[in-house]
């Protein structure tokens, strides 16, 4: 039996320029906001802290945090 992985979190290892897939997915969450992010659509992630973001301002946020 196939195991499909539509509506399943994907666990990436990132990096500086791309990310590569660990456990096969459709999505991610993201780190700050809680928010599911298509792998197609993941355009931003910490590579020190190993997180995403649904956007620019959810990575600054991020950034400015502590911890």
């Amino acid at each position: 039996m196939l195991m499909s992985s539509k509506n399943k979190v994907a666990r990436l290892h990132y990096m500086a320029n791309s990310f590569r897939l660990l456990t096969a997915g459709d999505h991610v969450v993201c780190a700050v906001t809680g928010q599911a992010i298509a792998l197609e659509e993941l355009r931003y992630w910490s590579v020190i802290k190993q997180e995403p973001y649904v956007s620019a301002e959810a990575s600054t946020r991020a950034a400015l945090s502590k911890g």
